[in-house]
């Protein structure tokens, strides 16, 4: 172990591991319903996320496992693909992740507009809200009927599991309100749910009570009665698979997506780490690259960083790695030992629990915080929500990524330059580097500069000027003369000077400038 797993720190991580995993077993759980996979696989991906993961990651809070921001890709993936192709999809993103984390590739995250990774985050939440109605209603796994057909859905309901996911959500929500004690909130609540969920359940066989819920509305792991047999259920990835382009495609979305999401739940585990430690972001991408190797080869689902069991650890104490690295072992030994204890859990209480993960992703309060922010946040986030549910994921990000760039082009172009005059003098000044998109407004303000006129260029806040608009400033400056015009150049592109001469009543201050009209 290395020394950021050192056994000094047990006392502390020894108890938030405990948390961790108690949070962790109906996540993963969930994660793996929504998308369309076996529970087993959600559980090998917790599994590798808290040992492997830990063993390399320069985070000392954050915990890694299957990630509700990935459910999409990953239902898309199977129903295209298969499981074979996604495990081998889900090695090649690993991979993919290793070669960003060795370029460098850390600060990516910066280059994609909040608006538009907080719209992806929405899309995601709501896609999981929609997929696990039917679950919550009471209708089996493989049940294919359409939100739509109301008639279906109604036909299939069963009372006993809509009043465990009614419990159940409502026990999620009572535990982030303020009046809830915070002796009881130390008791996580997903896993306070489950065991309402299985009581009900037990009592409601027991009682008889007509629409009971039968083995097809419970968690399914067969075959696990043991380490040995967990060892045999481990599934290593189809060669024959690189064969299908769909592959690729979905290995490039994984990679992409579980970066991006790793990065801003790394960052917001660094805001909220007491000993305010900073976790290095190209370090944390190999470490999710071999998490995501290991966990494709044994037939695990992707995995990213996790703010929720993240959060989770930081609230329960914890203080190096050592915690996930615990969260791990002790999924592994309920895997390998106690399997099956987890088929009592009834999928609709893991619907309720993706629903509430499902709003958190997408809460109102975040949808009305882009509006009162202007349009040019607004829009970027609603145009990748709708492109998604319309789309898919990796197309609605670029859909939505173009929308913001559309916004911050043309913010740029409003405020790059201003042009202000007083009497015969004006003032063209650049306030920031100027780019071939301000060409031309730069040309029609020069274009607008009278006979007999005084010009003063100030470039002092542009480090770069293209040579574009250079080309066009040279050109001015070499026709003035003709027309009369001084101009003064003030850091234009390092140069000061005057064409020609200053005439005796000198230059005006940038104060007695008044503001002209610009361009529409």
């Amino acid at each position: 172990m290395s020394k950021a797993l050192s056994l000094k720190t047990l006392p502390q991580d020894l108890p938030a591991g405990v948390v961790v995993f108690l949070v962790a077993i109906p996540l993963c759980l969930g994660i793996s319903l929504a998308s369309g996979a076996p529970p087993l696989s959600g559980l090998i991906a917790g599994i590798v996320g808290g040992i492997v993961v830990a063993l390399f990651s320069g985070s000392s809070l954050s915990v890694s496992g299957p990630a509700a921001g990935l459910t999409v890709i990953v239902l898309s993936a199977v129903e295209q693909i298969g499981l074979s192709g996604l495990f081998v999809a889900t090695v090649l993103a690993g991979i993919l992740q290793l070669v960003f984390g060795f370029l460098r590739l850390g600060r990516i995250g910066a280059f994609v507009p909040s608006a538009v990774i907080k719209g992806m985050l929405a899309a995601i939440g709501l896609i999981l809200i929609l997929n696990q109605i039917p679950l919550a209603l009471g209708l089996a796994q493989d049940s294919d009927v359409s939100l739509l057909n109301v008639g279906a859905l109604l036909a299939g309901l069963s009372p006993v599991a809509l009043a465990i996911a009614a419990v159940s959500l409502a026990i999620l929500i009572s535990w982030e309100q303020p009046f809830m004690p915070a002796v009881i909130k130390r008791f996580p609540a997903p896993l306070m749910a489950v065991l309402v969920a299985i009581a009900m359940d037990r009592m409601a066989l027991s009682m008889g009570l007509p629409g009971a819920l039968d083995a097809g509305q419970r968690i399914s792991l067969p075959g696990l009665g043991g380490p040995a047999d967990f060892i045999d259920q481990l599934q290593l990835p189809i060669l024959s698979d690189l064969l299908k382009p769909q592959v690729y495609m979905t290995a490039v979305t994984l990679a992409l997506v579980a970066s991006l999401e790793t990065l801003l739940s790394l960052e917001a585990v660094d805001k909220i780490d007491p000993l305010k430690r900073h976790s290095p972001p190209h370090r944390e991408l190999k470490a999710q690259g071999i998490g995501n190797i290991v966990s494709g080869m044994v037939g695990g689902l992707p995995i990213t960083a996790v703010i929720v069991r993240s959060s989770a650890n930081v609230q329960a104490g914890g203080r190096t790695r050592l915690a996930s690295f615990v969260h791990g072992v002790l999924l592994l030994c309920s895997v390998a030992f106690v399997a099956g204890a987890l088929e009592f859990i009834p999928l609709a209480c893991l619907a309720a629990v993706l629903v509430h993960t499902g709003y958190k992703l997408a809460r109102p309060a975040t949808i009305l915080a882009h509006y009162h922010q202007g349009w040019q946040r607004f829009v970027p986030f609603a145009v990748t929500v709708v492109a998604i549910m319309v789309t898919n994921l990796l197309e609605g990000v670029i859909i939505g990524f173009l929308c913001g760039l559309y916004f911050l082009v043309r913010a740029n172009y409003h405020s790059a330059v201003s042009f202000t005059r007083h009497d015969q003098y004006a003032l063209l000044r650049f306030h920031t580097d100027i780019s071939f998109l301000n060409r031309d407004k730069v040309r029609y303000y020069l274009d607008d500069i009278t006979d007999g006129s005084h010009l003063i260029i100030d470039a002092r806040e542009a480090g770069f000027i293209d040579p574009d608009i250079q080309e066009d400033i040279d050109n001015f400056v070499y026709s003035s003369h003709e027309r009369d015009i001084v101009v003064e150049l003030k850091q234009v592109n390092g140069m000061t000077a005057s064409y020609p001469a200053l005439r005796a009543s000198g230059s005006p201050t940038d104060s007695d400038m008044a503001p002209a009209a610009r361009p529409a």
